[in-house]
């Protein structure tokens, strides 16, 4: 059974860093393509793409945050990462991992999520 178990979110003021955790289980991470996504309240509740960690180590970005987040995987922990740097108000929102054999939107399988609130 495929689960995730996000952590790490929190509150800080604009230019302050985060580092998101996405520990799994059921599955091995470098297996599955990984995720993150992000979901602000009242955005037609839509859920953007962050950050893409795929089977061969390659990694597709957000391009607002190009040069401020880097997502990484620990295989020894199958844990996700996702380090936030340099966060602006605009990164507020609720952090989704997400995972699946493919990269395919549909057949993610999400963790519960964490919050991120970033104040000016």
């Amino acid at each position: 059974q495929v689960q995730l178990v996000e952590s790490g979110g929190g509150s800080v003021q604009a230019g302050g860093s985060l580092r998101l955790s996405c520990a799994a289980s059921g599955f091995t991470v470098s297996s599955y393509c990984m995720a993150w996504f992000r979901q602000v309240p009242g955005d037609k509740n839509e859920r953007v793409g962050v950050a893409v960690f795929d089977t061969d180590a390659s990694t597709v970005y957000l391009d607002s945050v190009k040069g401020r987040f880097t997502v990484s995987e620990d295989n020894a922990k199958n844990t996700l990462f996702l380090q936030m740097n340099n966060l602006k108000v605009d990164d507020t929102g609720t952090y989704f991992c997400a995972a699946a054999p493919r990269c395919i939107y549909s057949d993610y399988t999400w963790g519960q999520g964490t919050q991120v609130t970033v104040s000016s």
